[in-house]
């Protein structure tokens, strides 16, 4: 291994799944074993059975549907608000000054801290959540879709207005272009961190959700759906990962080394 060098598709795929046998191995070591209890940590085998069963029994499916539709609704929201917003910042100086302390502020609140307020002003229905998500979201999107704008080359500026390019013309044609794939890797990253403000936002007051699911099996000392449900978030949020990285080389192929 050298710093830096490329590891190739085959062997990062290997490599991945390494890992997760290992965390498996791990797991069924320290539970099979007797090391932990299974009243606190279930074994790989009962999670599968538990799992199972709320897909079965449960319509566990329906709550996963939920959870989804409340991510992709904040996060879509807060990401159509977001992105312009940023590129303007970015790309004009008054602009920025003004909205950059308020957002530099905000984003520092977590949004767990708004659901009591949000529950008194949208009760506890499905605006709330998503207004949980949209405000642990927006913030952070604005700004750092303001610094990658901001920071474009500036001899890919100077190169336009040369050329005759109009004032429109460079945030259109040189400032977006070269900003995209970082925005939409910004996109990728703040995806994450939604799944994190649902959960939050499902741990109270509601009836459907992954986050609800979890509640009622840690009220019954179920670890084994508690741990699925867990893992179901991690599977969606990976494959939504992939789907942006795939997303992203295809189309902004100019950014691929």
């Amino acid at each position: 291994m050298r710093p830096l060098q490329p590891v190739g598709p085959g062997m990062r795929v290997l490599l991945g799944i390494a890992f997760f046998a290992f965390f498996v191995a791990l797991w069924s070591f320290a539970t099979f074993g007797g090391f932990v209890s299974r009243t606190f940590l279930a074994d790989p085998f009962t999670m599968v059975v538990e799992g199972w069963r709320l897909m079965t029994e449960f319509g566990f499916a329906y709550d996963i549907g939920m959870t989804v539709w409340r991510v992709l609704g904040g996060f879509i929201l807060a990401a159509v608000l977001a992105v312009p917003l940023g590129i303007a910042m970015g790309a004009w100086k008054p602009i920025e000054a003004f909205f950059e302390p308020f957002v530099s502020f905000a984003r520092y609140l977590p949004a767990s801290a708004f659901i009591p307020l949000l529950i008194l002003w949208a009760g506890i229905g499905e605006t709330q959540k998503l207004l949980v998500i949209f405000i642990g979201s927006f913030f952070q999107i604005v700004l750092m879709v303001a610094v990658t704008v901001g920071g474009t080359r500036r001899d890919l500026v100077e190169a336009a207005y040369t050329l005759g390019a109009t004032d429109t013309g460079i945030v259109r044609r040189v400032l977006i272009p070269s900003a995209a794939p970082q925005i939409a890797e910004i996109l990728r990253l703040v995806l994450g961190w939604a799944w994190t403000y649902v959960i939050v936002a499902e741990l109270i007051g509601s009836s459907s959700g992954i986050g609800h699911m979890i509640v009622d099996s840690q009220a019954l000392l179920n670890t084994g759906q508690i741990i699925f449900g867990i893992i179901v978030i991690g599977v969606i949020g990976l494959v939504s990962d992939f789907a942006f990285k795939a997303a992203n080389r295809a189309l902004f192929p100019w950014s691929l080394s």
